[in-house]
């Protein structure tokens, strides 16, 4: 999945994966993540409002969806 910030323009690649398997560094989100549930049923387009304990507020756009 590919999300854009949307107060930075950053792009981010990630693929969410089990708990044990989570490597942030490797664009390897887990599944019990913030980031990742709010992920979950989203589309290309979406827009998801999250807040994160070392972020704060971010909302992000869905720009891809791809499924391995």
């Amino acid at each position: 999945m590919t999300l854009v910030d949307e107060d930075t323009n950053e792009k981010m690649t990630y693929q969410i994966v089990g708990i044990d398997e989570a490597d942030i560094k490797k664009g390897l989100l887990s599944i019990g993540s913030p980031l990742a549930r709010a992920l979950i049923g989203k589309s290309i387009g979406d827009v998801c409002d999250i807040s994160t304990p070392g972020k704060g507020h971010k909302s992000y756009e869905i720009i891809e969806v791809s499924y391995k």
